[in-house]
């Protein structure tokens, strides 16, 4: 598998004091968060403490209202997803907006293409990393035949068929098994050393989460209520307070 020179540059992706508001609803409120390469940092918090928002952010899809988002030294804060792409930051999204009439591989190949590798080079990049996520064998089907499931994981290729520096993973394990958790958990896991770069994800499971994440940032009503490691986050009491305050 073919690595990004990530690690050795070792960029980071910043927000800065990030605030974001939608017709005077505050969704994120001064948030700061700097990831790195070669890290794994969780993004929780209840239904609508402003994880996707910040997300857009740090990916191009939403303007900050306030404050900043870095790519390392770069201010990006007003750049479009097509440059965010183009310079190392891929994300996946909850819904799987997969070309569900073309070939699986395709799906990978359109992302690899659009980043300037050739037709053939492309195809042998796409199979590799099917191979990986344990679809190769079929990889000739039409994406509209996966199981929710592996539309997830076909998402995740994608994006990395960018060769990013940064990765950004939206409840990849929604509505999975503990089987199917435990092999999406492994695939997450090794994404920092196989491919170099750092990994943002937001997710529900909090076994997923607990299980990969070096670090974590907690998020209630737009507002940043903990940092730390898992160990830290799970014992804090202002993070146990909005989850049971949240049903």
């Amino acid at each position: 598998m073919i690595k990004t020179s990530a690690t050795e540059n070792n960029i980071t992706l910043e927000a800065k004091e990030v605030t974001i508001q939608f017709e005077g609803l505050t969704a994120v409120e001064t948030v700061n968060e700097k990831l790195h390469t070669g890290e794994i940092l969780g993004l929780i918090g209840p239904n609508g403490a402003g994880k996707t928002t910040l997300v857009n952010a740090l990916t191009g899809f939403q303007i900050p209202t306030s404050g900043k988002v870095f790519l390392g030294k770069k201010e990006v804060s007003n750049l479009t997803p097509h440059w965010f792409r183009r310079h190392g930051v891929a994300r996946t999204f909850q819904a799987g907006r997969l070309f569900r009439e073309m070939p699986i591989s395709e799906n990978i190949e359109v992302a690899a293409i659009s980043m300037g590798l050739g037709r053939r080079k492309a195809h042998a990049h796409a199979m590799e990393l099917l191979e990986w996520l344990g679809l190769a064998d079929r990889a000739k089907l039409p994406a509209g035949v996966l199981p929710y499931t592996d539309e997830r994981r076909v998402g995740i290729g994608r994006a990395l068929a960018m060769k990013p520096s940064f990765v950004l993973l939206d409840e990849p394990a929604a509505g999975m098994s503990d089987l199917e958790c435990d092999e999406i958990m492994k695939i997450v896991s090794e994404i920092p050393s196989r491919f170099g770069c750092g990994v943002l994800l937001i997710e529900h499971n909090m076994r997923v989460i607990m299980g990969v994440c070096e670090r974590i940032h907690v998020l209630d009503s737009g507002k940043t209520i903990s940092r730390g490691t898992p160990q830290e986050v799970q014992k804090d009491p202002a993070v146990i307070q909005a989850y049971l305050g949240h049903g």
